[in-house]
């Protein structure tokens, strides 16, 4: 087989089972922060590292937020993990300065857990890692849209970067961004990000006194985000609420 049609194969694999990556840096992550020593961190420098994991993982969460609120119904921002889908090519606003928006909201949602280990060495290996799955991926995705659209879509990608956002050819998105979308289709996402931070903060915390407790602050968080997901979960699939016409 062509290298061409390997990768593109591989990445229509990794982008059908993409969900269970993240899955898989739970067991690496335990190992981190078990051998990663922070009694040397001051409180003032604890506090800014959870801060910057905190405050990237909601940034990527805010650029996945913007990519669905503002994506209709059929284009290319809405894959399914059956397959590509796009009816249309969608190059309006975020999609105007990025190419794979979620995808660079993935990462910084992941990256932000994996700061909060204290480990820059196992940032560094993520962040390889992530590349290397996620190129696969792009290129699949790049090659459905290149057949499916041509010159349309070559004339996009000279002018969007793949992941890094440029903004000097931005245009408005034609689509009014939708919070109802955000709350219908983000809600998972979010739910991952909190039981990633609880987890590793919580493993910390029984490596440092073999103790579990149960109502420290971050389970409160993470309980009031399960409700609030039940909820958004429950809106979903019980009512039209959260529907919108025009949207995915």
């Amino acid at each position: 087989m062509a290298l061409l049609h390997s990768f593109e194969s591989s990445g229509n694999y990794l982008f059908r089972n993409r969900s269970w990556l993240p899955v898989f840096l739970f067991v690496p992550a335990a190992a981190v922060v078990w051998f990663t020593d922070v009694s040397g961190y001051d409180t003032l420098w604890h506090s800014a590292v959870v801060a910057l994991a905190v405050l990237v993982s909601f940034a990527g969460f805010v650029v996945r937020a913007i990519a669905i609120g503002t994506t209709p119904a059929g284009t290319s921002g809405r894959n399914t993990t059956e397959g590509q889908v796009a009816e249309q090519l969608n190059t309006g606003g975020i999609y105007s300065v990025i190419r794979h928006p979620l995808y660079l909201g993935n990462y910084l949602m992941w990256i932000g857990i994996v700061i909060f280990t204290f480990n820059i060495y196992f940032v560094i290996i993520v962040s390889l890692a992530f590349w290397l799955y996620y190129e696969r991926i792009m290129f699949a995705e790049e090659r459905f849209l290149e057949r499916k659209f041509g010159e349309a879509y070559l004339e996009w990608s000279l002018t969007a970067p793949a992941f890094i956002p440029s903004f000097k050819n931005y245009r408005k998105s034609p689509m009014r961004f939708s919070f109802k979308s955000v709350l219908r289709r983000e809600y998972s996402g979010l739910l991952a990000t909190v039981i990633g931070f609880a987890f590793i903060d919580n493993l910390r915390w029984y490596f440092l006194t073999h103790t579990f407790e149960p109502l420290r602050t971050v389970n409160i968080i993470l309980i009031i985000t399960i409700v609030v997901v039940l909820i958004l979960r429950t809106l979903k699939h019980n009512t039209r609420l959260l529907n919108e016409q025009g949207r995915s």
